[in-house]
């Protein structure tokens, strides 16, 4: 970092130490003297393995940028820098940001066709009048892996104290027969108004039977997916659903 007196301008620099294919972070800030400019923060996912991927940032509140400058290259490459879709914040353009995000505050960067195992750098620069801030992240594709949540999740009673669970795998995951998911099935209850919670792995099953629980007590069930061989991490978890077992045999 380095502030030169009697200056117009001021340039503040913060780099992450790169080790191999780790991720960094580069953040840089040109502007005049006074408050610093906003600097994204992005976030990057892949939903739909391998076929697109996205990087997100959160709109500043108050002063939003005069507009963006959304890049990436190959680490190796980077003179060879492309353009990312800029998907501004409340757009339902995309299948995979309307799963994904919850917040309509949210600016969108899609990385469509990534290749395999290699090392990208994303630059998204925050521009305003007569200053700049910017946020590089390296990432690889197999690092950012993030599913969708499951979808369409159903709890039936059965006959043996207990439930059936069905789900469907997320519809923006396109290459289920290639690159398969597996699941966890998370459930909770209260036992004399203690919580209780248990998690169970079902691996690439789409149904599970569960037994011997309490007749009369209520369960709240809940699925999550990530990719079979375990790149990058679980999904967030489905939306829940309550079931009240009956009292009495079916």
């Amino acid at each position: 970092m380095a502030v030169m007196a009697g200056s117009v301008c001021v340039t503040v620099t913060l780099l992450m130490c790169v080790v191999g294919s780790q991720a960094i972070d580069l953040l840089r800030a040109n502007a005049a003297l006074g408050n610093p400019p906003y600097t994204p923060r992005v976030h990057c996912w892949c939903a739909s393995y391998p076929n697109q991927s996205l990087c997100s940032w959160p709109e500043p509140p108050h002063s939003p940028p005069k507009h963006y400058i959304a890049t990436y290259s190959e680490r190796h490459r980077q003179l060879d820098t492309k353009h990312c879709q800029l998907i501004q914040p409340g757009s339902s353009s995309s299948a995979l940001i309307s799963a994904s995000s919850s917040s309509d505050r949210l600016w969108h960067c899609l990385l469509p066709d990534l290749k395999l195992f290699t090392d990208y750098i994303i630059n998204i620069t925050a521009v305003y009048p007569g200053r700049s801030s910017s946020h590089l992240k390296s990432f690889m594709l197999e690092e950012i892996v993030k599913p969708n949540p499951p979808v369409d999740v159903r709890v039936s009673p059965h006959p043996k104290r207990g439930v059936s669970v069905k789900w469907s795998a997320p519809p923006t995951w396109a290459n289920l027969d290639i690159f398969p998911l597996i699941y966890e099935i998370r459930y909770q209850w209260e036992s004399r108004g203690t919580p209780e919670s248990r998690n169970v792995d079902t691996y690439p099953y789409t149904n599970y039977e569960l037994n011997r629980l309490t007749p009369g007590c209520t369960y709240q069930f809940q699925v999550r997916a990530k990719e079979l061989l375990g790149l990058g991490e679980y999904s967030a978890w489905s939306s829940p659903v309550n079931i009240t077992l009956p009292k009495t045999k079916l």
